[in-house]
């Protein structure tokens, strides 16, 4: 009673407009706010009963969390916020869900395979088709720029001025990108012999070196070839320890980014192919890193010397590979984040 007696006073006052306008406001609003906490009785009239958060997910057998998010949703009527808390009325019924299925989340996956479908430039997409093809074809010598990539890509088309161009680094920019669709499209797919080769094949069509009569185009090699100076698989070897190698592979159920690197450096020290073996190998990666929902990563100019190190040392210092590949790896997340794309942190 001695409330109500205080709240009377207040009233008292504004009416002999001895307070002023805001107070009076202030006032008009106290007994709603004190009807509210002290009765719980809705300004409808009939009483009700009010339960916690807590209670209320004991009761439905769901998380606190679920409960505020209903609340938050306004998906439970009546709900009360009081300050900080949620007073949930006691007969109030569990939400459905809707459809009873979540919205599934979309994987960076799933927008590369959309935007490649509908042409949409200016995404991921379109980033990753000009800075994986630019990068991976400079590290084996391509001397074409960032921006002539760019407009091949864009236009199909290449415009130039007072200067010199390699054909074949025009081919190879051009077949690259079709080679990143193939990985787009079949990421999901099992890592075989067929599709590795067919990579190959795509990417070296219409070079100089398809002329070549004992080049073998989407086909093992016909000569032996060594690497930065180390020797690779010699041609009669090469079938059996892809296949080793493939299966090795394949029988690790869920992969992780030691297991895709560790195929790499295999991959690159059999050296399968007469030429091309290091971009097949890293679209491989890209293409593994997206069927396992790992950010993939690009291999700059920067990091080519440290990249090449890494593939030596792998068997007595995995850190360096690694490392590399990390740093590679935080700047595609940075493009991630820009695109508002999420990944696993």
């Amino acid at each position: 009673m001695k409330s109500r007696t205080h709240l009377r006073t207040a009233f008292d006052l504004c009416i002999g407009k001895k307070q002023s306008d805001s107070f009076c406001i202030s006032v008009y609003f106290l007994p709603i706010i004190w009807y509210t906490i002290n009765t719980a009785i809705p300004l409808g009239g009939e009483h009700m009963n009010y339960l916690s958060v807590a209670e209320t997910a004991k009761k439905w057998n769901i998380s606190e969390r679920s409960v505020r998010n209903y609340c938050a949703q306004e998906r439970i009527p009546g709900a009360v916020l009081i300050g900080k808390t949620w007073h949930i009325p006691e007969n109030a019924e569990k939400p459905a869900r809707s459809n009873g299925k979540k919205t599934p989340v979309k994987t960076l996956l799933s927008i590369l395979q959309e935007e490649k479908r509908t042409k949409y430039a200016g995404g991921i997409y379109h980033k990753t088709q000009i800075d994986l093809t630019y990068n991976s074809n400079h590290i084996e010598g391509s001397r074409l720029t960032h921006d002539q990539t760019r407009y091949i890509f864009e236009t199909n088309t290449i415009g130039v001025e007072n200067e010199v161009l390699n054909v074949d680094d025009v081919i190879e920019t051009s077949n690259h990108f079709r080679c990143i669709d193939l990985i787009i499209d079949h990421a999901a797919s099992t890592l075989s012999e067929h599709f590795i080769e067919k990579l190959h094949h795509i990417l070296k069509t219409g070079t100089s070196d398809s002329r070549k009569d004992w080049f073998a185009v989407g086909e093992y090699k016909r000569l032996p070839n060594e690497v930065g100076g180390m020797q690779t698989s010699l041609p009669e070897e090469v079938a059996d320890r892809m296949k080793a190698l493939l299966s090795d592979y394949n029988a690790v159920p869920k992969k992780t980014l030691d297991d895709i690197l560790d195929f790499h450096v295999r991959f690159e020290r059999i050296h399968p192919f007469q030429d091309g073996n290091g971009r097949v190998g890293r679209l491989i990666m890209f293409k593994e890193c997206l069927k396992y929902n790992i950010v993939p990563f690009i291999i700059e100019e920067n990091l080519k010397l440290f990249y090449y190190r890494g593939l030596k040392e792998w068997y007595n210092e995995k850190g360096y590979l690694t490392d590399t590949c990390l740093t590679a790896q935080d700047k595609y997340k940075a493009y991630l984040d820009y695109f508002h794309i999420p990944y696993e942190k």
